[in-house]
């Protein structure tokens, strides 16, 4: 990313009123930082490769269909906008929705739904399901933004998303069924914000597990040291959760190629080539037929701002949507009324995994 001085002075002022360790999620950053697009479409940069996605649900093998989860995990990561952005932050009760028609399998569809769950801590909960391929996803965001002295942090570590194969497992076609897989998130840095160049990277351990198969994958996101390593590297491996015996070795880079080697037979493999690779945007709605509170119709005035580099604009357009949050907020606590969200529901108490996200979709599905 390449600043020129007046955005870099702006920044600066900015970065002399923290202290390492400071809550970014309080900050109002400097509109030259954002990506045109809310966190909430953001999200569905996760699912653009239906390529990886589709197959999970006709694989017979259970190891087989365990890789294929992990494949998908491991594709959409490198989905992101040139230099260094982050993208807006949603407001409470701002909502996306969005869906795919499936080229490949004609016929078919997928349909996704988020909704800013809480602003303080942010939260956003989202629901991703494709019926004829029996495909649910059920997820909250819950980035803790950090100042750390030459770098900013987006700790990910309690952000969950729980993948279920509607039709395989001991519980397929049940309510609330089918074989669960949990999938946690790396943390996102950015590097040299004080001096050096500015680099984002992908940091630390993350995991796809599967009690129902007795597997695990812990995947290192690997951040590059002062003088040695690579940036943007993975390295890790799918175990046999119950006895820890490593069976596969993953490795390569989340922006290129990834491999996966098995362990008995000494066989390695592509898994995943990004640069062969297109993602597929979700279809929206034109903004003239939203609501007012849908992502791209509450932005919209930001976002066109951004992409004409009209920052004062921006800037300002941004503040009046920030100013009414804030008077919303306090017309609620004049009142003594407690938002509800709109599309998700509190998740109830002792549900297991789902627990830890916090809200799910309202409507049992």
């Amino acid at each position: 990313m390449v600043v020129d001085d007046s955005e870099k002075s702006m920044l600066m002022s900015i970065i002399s009123q923290l202290r390492p360790g400071a809550d970014l999620s309080r900050i109002t950053l400097p509109t030259f930082i954002l990506e045109p697009k809310s966190m909430l479409e953001r999200i569905t940069n996760f699912m653009q490769h239906p390529e990886t996605l589709l197959p999970m649900t006709t694989i017979d093998d259970p190891e087989k269909r365990f890789i294929s989860v992990l494949k998908f995990y491991l594709s959409g990561w490198h989905i992101k906008p040139a230099g260094v952005k982050k993208p807006l932050n949603p407001i409470l009760g701002e909502w996306f929705t969005c869906h795919w028609d499936f080229e490949a399998a004609p016929g078919t569809q997928a349909f996704y739904i988020s909704e800013q769950t809480s602003h303080h801590p942010p939260k956003s909960s989202y629901f991703y399901m494709s019926p004829q391929h029996h495909i649910r996803i059920d997820g909250t965001l819950k980035p803790q933004s950090r100042f750390l002295g030459n770098s900013a942090a987006s700790m990910m570590n309690t952000s969950i998303v729980i993948l279920r194969l509607l039709n395989r497992g001991a519980t397929a076609g049940e309510q609330g069924g089918g074989e669960k897989y949990i999938l946690k998130q790396p943390n996102m840095y950015v590097r040299g914000i004080l001096f050096g160049k500015m680099k984002y990277e992908l940091g630390d351990h993350s995991n796809v597990q599967c009690t129902e198969l007795d597997l695990v994958a812990d995947i290192e996101f690997k951040v590059k040291g002062f003088f040695t390593g690579a940036y943007n590297a993975i390295g890790g491996h799918i175990k046999r959760e119950s006895t820890g015996e490593n069976l596969y070795e993953i490795s390569g880079s989340w922006n290129g190629e990834m491999y996966i080697k098995d362990l008995t037979t000494g066989k390695r493999e592509l898994l995943f080539d990004v640069s062969h690779a297109s993602p597929t945007p979700p279809s929206v709605r034109p903004i003239e037929k939203q609501d007012e509170r849908e992502s791209q119709r509450l932005w919209n005035p930001v976002i066109s701002a951004l992409k004409r580099r009209d920052q004062d604009v921006a800037t300002e357009e941004k503040f009046k949507v920030e100013d009414r949050q804030r008077e919303e907020t306090r017309l609620r606590e004049a009142d003594g009324v407690e938002w509800q969200p709109r599309y998700f529901r509190p998740v109830e108490p002792g549900s297991g995994e789902e627990d830890a996200l916090d809200f799910i979709l309202a409507t049992h599905m």
